[in-house]
C-alpha cells in the first residue's frame, strides 16, 4: 500500500513544458487537432520492496537489480520475478579494513565487480567478482594495489560465463585490460584468462612506469578515471574508446588484434605513445568526480554521449565512421548548463545523471531534474521527501533502457513516455525544420505549424521561391499568401505557390480553374512585357516560355482546359500571343482552333497540312470552303488523298461558296470525277451538281457522263427531269434527246434528234421495244425526210432500214406532182409480200382443220374402249385388292380405290378445290336419302350429281401421270419433318 509520504511526493512532482504556453505558432486553422499531449513525460513509481539496511550502491542491467547496503550485504533481484530476491553477505569475503567504493554490473546482468578501497594505510585496494548464479565472491588477485574506479564492459559479449575483454580504470589513472571467467564455487579466486597492463604515455609525459606496461592517463598525478566506454565501429575490427577523468575526455580509435573474435585493445593505444596528446577535451573542474554516459539506439549502437562536469554536461553526437576531424570522434558538441535552483543556492552540480534520447535526468541529493538536450530548458523536476533519505544514485539499464533512482531507504523507477513529443517544436524554434518534421510523427497540425514558420522565415529572408513552395504545403489562407507575394511584387514566387497548390488539388474544380487561369495570365503578362521591351530573344524570355509550355502540358492543366479553354483562348487573344495560342490548341487537341489560327495568320498551307495529318472529316467540312477559295489545287489534291474518309455531299456547301471561275470549277470537277470513278458515289446531289458544272462549263464531258450513266432510268444517279430542264435552258439538243429517251418521251426525242442529226433520230426510233411505237417514230422520220427533201431514194432507204413501214405508209407524204411510176418497183414488191402472207395463212388453216379431225377421231375411239380388271389387281396406293371397294381406273392403267385417291389428292389440291371437295363430302353424309334421290334439272339424282362433281375434282387426271407429278419432280422422297424418324429407323 502506498504510504501517505509517497502520495504527497507524487502530488509534488512538477512537470514543465519545454516551450512557454504563451508562445503562439498557429496556421490557418483548417486543421483542428489537439496540439499538446497532457500525459506526463516523466513519472516516478516506488518499487514495492524494502532493503534490510541503508542503500549505499546500486547497479542494474537486463532487468537484474543489485543493491549494496550498509550492513555489508548485497540485495539481488530479478525484476521479472520481483517476489524472489536474495541477500548475500559480502563483507566476510573481503578484508576487514576495506571500504566498498563502487559496484559494476555487465550488460548481460551476469557479471558483477565490486571495488574496495583501503580504510587506512594497513589495507590495500581490492576487486572481487560475483557471478549471477553464485553466492560466493571471488577476488581478482592481480588487481591488488589498483583501486578500480570504472569498468568498461564489452557490449558484444554474449557469454554467461566470461566477461570477454574488458577495461578497468583506476584511481591512479591507469587502464588495465583483462577477461574474467566464472569457475566453480570450489575455486577460491576468480579465473583471469589474462591480465594486460596497457602501455604508458611515458615517452611524452615522463610518467612513472609501473611494472613496465601501464597506460598512465593521469601522467603520474593519480588522476582517477571516472568513465570508460569502448565499442566497435560497424562490422570492422576498428574500435573507439572514451575515457574520462574529472577534467578531461579522452578519445582513442584504432584496429584491435582479433583472436577468436575477441579484441585485444592494447594495440589501439600503441599509436598514441609517439604522438602528442591531442585526442582529448578538457573542461576545468574542482570536482573530484565526473560521469560518462552513452545513449544507444534500438540496435544497441551508441549514438550520443554526455559527460557530467562541474560547469555543465558536455554533450555531442557520436560519429566514429566519418572522422571529418581526425582528432574527434563526435560532432555537434555543446556544453549544457545546469538549471538554476531557486530553492537552494548551495548545490548546483548534479551528483549523477542518466542520458535518454532527448533529455538528461540530473540527480541532486534531494531531487531529480530533466533537462532538454536540445534547448537546455528544464522540463521536469521531482523533489524527494526526507522520509526516503538522500538520493544515492540514478542509473539506467543499458539493455532495457529503464531508469532507476535510489535513496537511502527506497528504490524508484522512472517511466519515460513520449519524450519526443515536443522535439519538433524545439527543432522548429532552432530553425531545423527538417528535423522538426521528422519528429512530429506525421501529425498534420504540427507539420502545418512547422511549414508556416519555415515559410515565414524564408519570406523574411527574401528567399521567395522557396517560401512559396513551403507555403503551398500549409493550410494558410490562399488569399493571404497570394497577397503577401503580390505586395512585394514577386510574380515568380507567386507562380511557384500557385503551381504547388495546383499539384495538391484533386477535386476542387473551381479552385483548379481559377489557378490555371491566373497562372496563364501571369505567364502571358510576363511574356508580353518582354516582347514590348524588345527582349523577345532574351534568355529570360525563352526560360519563361519554356516554363509556360511545361505548365500547359501538366495532366491536371490539360484536363482543366477542357472546361475553360475558351477563357484561356480569349486571354491569349487579348495579349496578342498567337504562337502560344496555336501551341495550346495543339496540346488540347483542339485542332479546330489550330487551323482557324493558321487561317487567321493566312498560313493556308499550314492549315491544310494540319487537316491532312489529323484526318478528321468534320474539320475538312468546316474549313474546306476557305481553303478551296484560297488554294484550290492543293485543297482538291488533299481532298482526293482523303478518299472515302470524306463524304462529298458534305463538301457541297464549300464548293458552292467558291468563285465561279475556271480554276476553281476545274478543281471541283477533278475531285468529283475522282470520287465517282473510284468510289462509285451514287448520291443524287453530287451527280446533279457535277451535271450542272458540265452543263455550264464542259458540254463534251456532259455527253460522256450521260453515256456512262446508261439508258436505264432506274440506274442513273442524277435527276433526269432536272438535267433535261438545264439542257433545254442551255439549248443542248443532243443531251436533251438522250434525256428524253430516258423519260420515254420518244416523239419529243425523235423530233429533237431530227433537228440535230438524222442518224441520231434513226437510233432513237430503234430504241423502243414496242413495234407500233417504233413504226410511229419511223413514220415521223419518213415524213420529216420526205416533206423536207421529196427525195424518193432516201424514202426508199428508210423502207429498207425499217421493215415496219410500207410503201403505202409513206405515199401520203409525197406531193401530188410525184407519179406512181416512181414507185412501181416498191409497190410490186409489196404486193408480192402480201401474196406470200395469204398463202402462209391458207396453209395454217388447212393444218388446223386436219388436227381437229384427228382429235374427233380419238375421242370417238375412247367411247368404245374397255379395260379388263382382274381379281388379283390391287390399288396402286394401298396394294389391297382393287375390287373390294369402289375404285377409279385411268387410261394409263393406273388404278386406285376411291377413298385412297381422295386421301392422296386432297393435300395437293388448290385451297378452293379442297374446300369444295370437303363441302361435297359433307353434303353426301348430311343430306337425307330422300333429298339425295331427288332428280335434278339435268335428269340425274342429286347424289349422282354430287359424285360427278367429286369425280371431276379428284379424278380429272392420274395422280401418277398427270401435271401434279411433273410439278413435284423436285420434291424429296422423305419430307423434312420425317427425316429424323426415318434416319433412326434405318439405324
Amino acid at each position: 500500500m502506498t504510504s501517505i509520504f509517497d502520495q504527497y511526493e507524487q502530488a509534488s512532482q512538477i512537470s514543465q513544458r519545454s516551450v512557454p504556453v504563451s508562445e503562439q505558432m498557429t496556421s490557418s486553422g483548417y486543421i483542428n487537432m489537439q496540439l499538446e499531449d497532457n500525459t506526463p513525460m516523466f513519472s516516478k513509481q516506488k518499487m514495492n520492496f524494502n532493503p534490510s539496511d541503508l542503500i549505499t550502491h546500486v547497479a542494474v542491467s537486463s532487468d537484474f537489480l543489485v543493491l549494496a547496503m550498509a550492513n555489508g550485504k548485497l540485495f539481488r533481484l530479478d525484476l521479472k520475478m520481483p517476489d524472489q530476491h536474495e541477500e548475500i553477505h559480502y563483507a566476510k569475503f573481503v578484508q576487514p579494513n576495506s571500504k566498498l567504493t563502487a559496484i559494476f554490473l555487465d550488460p548481460l546482468g551476469y557479471h558483477l565487480l565490486m571495488a574496495f578501497a583501503a580504510r587506512n594505510k594497513e589495507g590495500s585496494p581490492e576487486l572481487v567478482y560475483l557471478h549471477r548464479k553464485s553466492i560466493k565472491l571471488k577476488p581478482v588477485t592481480k588487481s591488488k594495489n589498483y583501486e578500480v574506479t570504472e569498468v568498461g564492459w564489452n557490449y558484444e559479449n554474449k557469454s554467461l560465463t566470461t566477461t570477454g575483454p574488458i577495461l578497468l580504470g583506476t584511481s591512479q589513472g591507469h587502464i588495465l585490460e583483462t577477461e574474467l571467467e566464472a569457475e566453480s564455487d570450489k575455486m577460491f579466486t576468480a579465473s583471469q584468462q589474462y591480465w594486460r597492463q596497457l602501455p604508458t604515455y611515458l615517452p611524452i609525459y615522463g610518467g612513472k612506469e609501473i611494472d613496465g606496461l601501464i597506460f598512465d592517463i593521469g601522467r603520474g598525478m593519480n588522476t582517477p578515471i571516472t568513465g570508460i566506454q569502448f565499442h566497435r565501429v560497424g562490422n570492422t575490427s576498428k574500435f573507439f574508446i572514451f575515457v574520462t577523468t574529472p577534467t578531461r575526455l579522452y578519445q582513442f580509435i584504432g584496429h584491435a588484434m582479433m583472436a577468436d573474435d575477441k579484441p585485444s585493445l592494447q594495440s589501439i593505444f600503441h599509436p598514441y605513445l609517439t604522438t602528442p596528446e591531442t585526442g582529448f577535451q578538457e573542461i576545468p573542474s574542482t570536482l573530484k568526480y565526473s560521469k560518462l554516459q552513452f545513449y544507444f539506439d534500438k540496435n544497441n549502437t551508441p549514438r550520443t554521449f554526455a559527460w557530467l562536469t562541474e560547469p555543465g554536461i558536455f554533450y555531442g553526437q557520436l560519429d566514429p565512421t566519418s572522422q571529418q576531424n581526425s582528432n574527434s570522434l563526435f560532432t555537434q558538441s555543446e556544453l549544457i548548463n545546469y538549471p538554476s535552483d531557486k530553492d537552494s543556492s548551495e548545490e548546483t552540480t548534479p551528483l549523477s545523471f542518466v542520458l535518454t534520447e532527448f533529455h538528461a535526468l540530473l540527480m541532486f541529493s534531494d531531487r531529480v531534474k530533466a533537462v532538454s538536450l536540445l534547448n537546455q530548458e528544464l522540463v521536469y523536476e521531482d523533489k524527494y521527501s526526507e522520509v526516503h533519505g538522500k538520493l544515492k544514485n540514478i542509473v539506467q539499464d543499458p539493455i532495457r533502457k529503464t531508469i532507476w533512482a535510489v535513496t537511502d531507504k527506497a528504490v524508484f523507477r522512472y517511466k519515460v513516455k513520449r519524450e519526443e513529443r515536443n522535439v519538433w517544436r524545439i527543432y522548429s524554434d532552432k530553425e531545423q525544420f527538417d528535423l522538426a518534421k521528422l519528429y512530429c510523427q506525421n501529425n498534420p497540425a504540427f507539420i502545418d505549424i512547422i511549414n508556416v514558420k519555415q515559410a515565414e522565415l524564408l519570406f523574411n529572408k527574401g528567399d521567395y521561391d522557396r517560401s512559396a513552395e513551403i507555403y503551398a504545403e500549409t493550410q494558410s489562407s490562399f488569399e493571404t499568401v497570394c497577397l503577401k507575394f503580390l505586395e512585394v511584387d514577386q510574380v515568380n514566387a507567386l507562380k511557384v505557390y500557385l503551381g504547388k497548390r495546383l499539384e495538391a488539388l484533386e477535386d476542387d474544380k473551381t479552385l483548379i480553374s481559377m489557378i490555371v487561369i491566373w497562372m496563364t495570365e501571369l505567364y502571358l503578362s510576363q511574356l508580353g512585357s518582354l516582347r514590348r521591351t524588345g527582349k523577345a530573344e532574351s534568355q529570360e524570355y525563352y526560360q519563361i516560355q519554356s516554363d509556360f509550355e511545361v505548365f500547359l502540358l501538366q495532366p491536371k492543366v490539360v484536363k482543366c482546359m477542357q472546361h475553360i479553354k475558351s477563357v484561356i483562348y480569349d486571354l491569349m487573344s487579348s495579349h496578342g500571343d498567337k504562337d502560344n495560342l496555336i501551341k495550346l490548341t495543339m496540346i488540347n487537341e483542339d485542332y479546330e482552333n489550330v487551323i482557324a489560327q493558321h487561317i487567321y495568320k493566312k498560313s493556308y498551307m499550314e492549315a491544310l497540312k494540319m487537316l491532312q495529318s489529323k484526318k478528321r472529316p468534320e474539320l475538312f467540312y468546316q474549313f474546306a470552303s476557305t481553303l478551296m477559295e484560297e488554294i484550290p489545287s492543293q485543297t482538291a489534291t488533299a481532298l482526293i488523298a482523303q478518299g472515302p474518309l470524306l463524304n462529298p455531299t458534305k463538301l457541297l456547301p464549300a464548293f458552292l461558296s467558291c468563285e465561279n471561275d475556271e480554276v476553281h470549277i476545274s478543281e471541283i470537277i477533278r475531285y468529283l470525277e475522282f470520287m465517282l470513278q473510284n468510289f462509285n458515289v451514287k448520291d443524287k446531289a453530287i451527280h446533279n451538281y457535277l451535271l450542272t458544272l458540265y452543263v455550264e462549263y464542259d458540254q463534251g464531258a456532259l455527253m460522256k457522263y450521260l453515256t456512262r450513266q446508261g439508258q436505264e432510268i432506274v440506274l442513273v444517279n442524277y435527276d433526269v427531269h432536272y438535267a433535261l430542264r438545264l439542257c433545254r435552258e442551255k439549248g443542248l439538243s443532243e443531251a436533251c434527246v438522250k434525256l428524253s429517251t430516258l423519260l420515254g418521251l420518244w416523239e419529243s426525242a425523235a423530233e429533237l434528234a431530227l433537228e440535230v442529226d438524222l442518224t441520231l433520230a434513226k437510233s432513237v426510233a430503234n430504241m423502243p421495244d414496242d413495234e407500233s411505237l417504233q413504226r410511229r417514230l419511223w413514220l415521223g422520220i419518213a415524213e420529216h425526210v420526205i416533206t423536207k427533201n421529196q427525195d424518193i431514194k432516201e424514202a426508199m432507204s428508210l423502207l429498207e432500214e425499217c421493215p415496219l413501214i410500207k410503201i403505202e405508209d409513206i405515199l401520203p407524204f409525197f406531193s401530188d406532182v410525184v407519179t406512181i411510176d416512181h414507185f412501181r418497183e416498191p409497190i410490186c414488191q409489196s404486193l408480192e409480200e402480201y401474196n406470200k402472207q395469204i398463202e402462209e395463212i391458207k396453209a395454217e388453216m388447212e393444218e388446223a382443220t386436219n388436227s381437229a379431225e384427228c382429235v374427233r377421231n380419238e375421242i370417238q375411239s375412247f367411247r368404245n374402249r374397255s379395260v379388263l380388271v382382274s381379281v388379283s389387281d390391287a390399288c396402286c396406293l394401298c396394294d389391297i385388292a382393287l375390287l373390294l371397294r369402289p375404285f377409279y381406273l385411268f387410261p394409263c392403267a393406273h388404278r386406285f380405290h376411291s377413298d385412297c385417291l381422295m386421301a392422296e389428292m386432297q393435300p395437293i389440291l388448290a385451297p378452293a378445290k379442297r374446300n369444295k371437295l370437303t363441302d361435297l363430302q359433307r353434303k353426301l353424309k348430311v343430306l337425307p336419302s330422300i333429298e339425295l334421290n331427288t332428280v335434278t334439272s339435268s335428269g340425274l339424282p342429286l347424289k349422282e350429281v354430287l359424285k360427278n362433281e367429286m369425280d371431276d375434282i379428284v379424278a380429272s387426271e392420274c395422280v401418277f401421270c398427270g401435271e401434279h407429278m411433273i410439278t413435284c419432280i423436285d420434291k424429296p422422297f422423305i419430307a423434312d419433318e420425317d427425316w429424323d424418324r426415318v434416319m433412326k429407323e434405318w439405324e
